[in-house]
């Protein structure tokens, strides 16, 4: 199977930007540390409009992001922001060149 490129995008609400973005950067850190098969792991934030994340991942299959998102911290991420988040979308692609 090919690498797996994922594209989450958060809409965040205006109240909720800086705890969301610690959790964000703590799933991350725990991500990028315990998940087998995370080649990349990169959270970024719009700089003209401060609610908007994105999250660029790159996996080495899909059973392995499977894995991560049934994991602890990701799982923990979900709980702990579910309110918080105003939209959530996920692209999920297989790079051809």
């Amino acid at each position: 199977m090919s690498k797996l490129t994922i594209v989450a995008n958060f809409v965040i609400k205006k109240d909720k930007i800086e705890p969301v973005k610690n959790a964000f950067l703590e799933l991350v850190e725990l991500t990028r540390s315990n998940d087998e098969g995370c080649i990349s792991y990169n959270l970024h934030q719009d700089n003209d409009d401060q609610t908007k994340f994105t999250v660029i991942e790159v996996w080495a299959s899909d059973a392995l992001l499977q894995k991560h998102a049934n994991s602890p911290h990701f799982k923990h991420f979900m709980v702990t922001t579910k309110d918080m988040v105003d939209v959530f979308t996920i692209n999920t692609l297989t790079q051809l060149a």
